[in-house]
């Protein structure tokens, strides 16, 4: 188990304009590399789950259903302009903040799978503003079984940080832990070591890679590389080296 890797950021087909992995492909290459698990991530939409599940069980690995949310900055009922040219999170607003943000969800047993369709279903139904978007409200409401992580650099924890803003991302963060619970939220690295937030809040982070393609120019390697350093887990972890292996409650990789 120690060196076991599982892809917990994936984008399919169905992530629209951005993802370039066909299912079978993706779930092949996870196969190949002896991943015990792979979770299926698309961009505000859950419209691959069903063929991916299938297809993880047929080629005997777990497949963690998710979906990398598209959250308001605050409430989703918010209809803010967009202001100059368009980019990851939709573009500028104003006051530094974005016309979405980015979240990755996953979910933990099958009540966290049924909140996971309503808060996608909702994000459509009464909060689409260029994108389906949930937020805050809605993840209190529909928290229960679901692990989130930070997401990219489109998430409420990231922007905050490229504004030079840690408060502010330390307060983000704190709010998905709030909501989720200290056990089901993760600060994903990817290029990135937030050593200083994570020791702040006591957050556990996770290595990830934001994958798009699985093979191509633009394709990421199987595994991240094996010379990060992962910040410390807890206070009291310390200096303690975290290594790819872990455990999330519910979904023992």
């Amino acid at each position: 188990m120690a060196d076991s890797f599982a892809h917990l950021h994936v984008h399919t087909e169905y992530s629209m304009l951005d993802g370039a992995s066909r299912l079978d492909e993706a779930i092949a290459a996870a196969a190949a590399d002896g991943q015990p698990a792979m979770a299926i991530t698309d961009h505000g939409n859950m419209y691959g789950v069903l063929d991916f599940y299938r297809g993880c069980k047929d080629a005997g690995i777990n497949p963690i259903i998710g979906t990398e949310i598209y959250l308001a900055h605050e409430s989703r009922h918010e209809r803010p302009s967009r202001r100059g040219r368009a980019d990851d999170s939709g573009g500028d607003v104003g006051g530094g903040r974005k016309l979405y943000y980015h979240a990755i969800l996953m979910a933990e047993n099958n009540i966290g799978y049924q909140n996971l369709i309503q808060l996608s279903s909702k994000a459509y139904l009464e909060g689409y503003h260029y994108k389906p978007r949930a937020d805050w409200e809605l993840m209190e409401q529909y928290a229960e079984g679901i692990i989130a992580t930070s997401g990219c650099l489109g998430g409420h924890v990231l922007q905050s940080l490229m504004l030079g803003n840690e408060d502010a991302a330390l307060e983000h963060a704190a709010r998905f832990q709030d909501i989720f619970g200290r056990d089901n939220f993760f600060i994903e690295l990817q290029d990135q070591l937030h050593r200083n937030l994570c020791r702040q809040r006591t957050l556990v982070a996770i290595g990830t890679h934001d994958l798009d393609q699985v093979k191509g120019p633009f394709a990421y390697d199987a595994r991240p590389p094996k010379d990060i350093q992962f910040v410390p887990l807890t206070h009291t972890d310390e200096g303690r080296e975290f290594d790819y292996s872990f455990e999330v409650p519910g979904m023992r990789i």
